[in-house]
């Protein structure tokens, strides 16, 4: 089977409410995209139509070229986590799995793997109920992973996990990569995709804003400016504007300057006399990128901040 995800044309209405509007991205094996946009994006209800779970209106969605529905053994071309509480409490974690295995004709050996490959093997008799959010998720990725499927969706895997959980999530998406498989991770958290990314499918109202690579993206978004860390701030805020920079406070010592090279600043502050510690080229954060984009395709505002989370 072929590893990608493919959405083509994507339209889905629920009464006066368009969810996805004409939305089209391929997701390539052998990288980890991440699928992000506001509230209300539209993220959720494509996930839902890539699994069959939900029927578009207009346009495909596939996987390796086919529809879920058309997918003879899903478990061993698709994984998915949509919902990590998607788990009988009374169970045990082991037993879970061992009900999905059954089901598609895989063994006992398979679960024990699984449960071993996300962190799972001493808690696997535990039941589900007694689990905490992050190993909730861990057992959500190893149902997943159970098939040993070449296409991966994940929907907010990071949520619940501890610091350590974090660090591992990042190295074990990026493995999964590299094993050739298309891997789409939905998430609000942009610094988590910044470490794991290689590439971005940006929504808002339904509709594609970005699909870009996470490096294009940064450099994108980072532009021209310069940070600059001075003690003299209100001299080298008169200076450089009087030679043509368009330069912005950011705390006391702290400004960003548009319109001059880092070494046409730092040799007009020498001949001014203007005191610095610190002249560098500005690099934007994914959450910064996003944010611009998504600027006008946030749903709710507050009045201090132009929008608030990406879920």
């Amino acid at each position: 089977m072929q590893a990608t995800i493919e959405v083509q044309g994507l339209r889905k209405q629920f009464g006066q409410t368009v969810a996805v509007d004409d939305l089209s991205f391929t997701v390539q094996p052998g990288q980890v995209t991440g699928f992000v946009g506001p509230n209300g994006a539209g993220k959720s209800t494509t996930m839902r139509m890539l699994l069959g779970l939900d029927a578009p209106d207009a346009g495909s969605a596939l996987i390796g070229g086919r529809p879920y529905a058309a997918l003879r053994h899903p478990l061993t071309e698709v994984g998915a986590l949509l919902d990590a509480a998607a788990v009988h409490p009374s169970r045990r974690g082991r037993d879970h799995l061992l009900w999905l295995a059954h089901s598609h004709g895989l063994s006992a050996g398979r679960v024990d793997e699984v449960l071993e490959s996300v962190g799972l093997a001493s808690a696997g008799r535990r039941r589900a109920g007694g689990y905490s959010l992050g190993m909730r998720q861990r057992l959500g990725i190893a149902a997943a992973l159970l098939g040993d499927p070449p296409v991966l969706l994940l929907d907010e895997p990071v949520n619940g996990l501890d610091p350590e959980g974090i660090r591992w999530i990042r190295g074990f998406l990026r493995a999964l990569a590299r094993e050739g498989r298309a891997v789409l991770v939905s998430s609000h958290l942009m610094s988590e995709l910044e470490d794991s990314a290689d590439h971005l499918v940006v929504i808002g109202r339904g509709r594609l804003i970005a699909d870009t690579s996470v490096a294009g993206l940064l450099a994108a978004a980072s532009g021209d400016r310069v940070a600059l860390r001075t003690s003299a701030r209100t001299e080298a805020m008169a200076l450089l504007a009087r030679e043509g920079g368009t330069v912005a406070a950011n705390g006391q010592e702290s400004l960003t300057v548009t319109g001059l090279p880092a070494e046409r600043i730092v040799s007009l502050l020498g001949a001014g006399g203007v005191p610095f510690s610190e002249v560098s080229a500005h690099r934007a954060t994914l959450e910064e990128a996003y944010m611009e984009l998504t600027r006008d395709a946030v749903e709710f505002q507050s009045a201090a901040v132009n929008g608030e989370d990406a879920r």
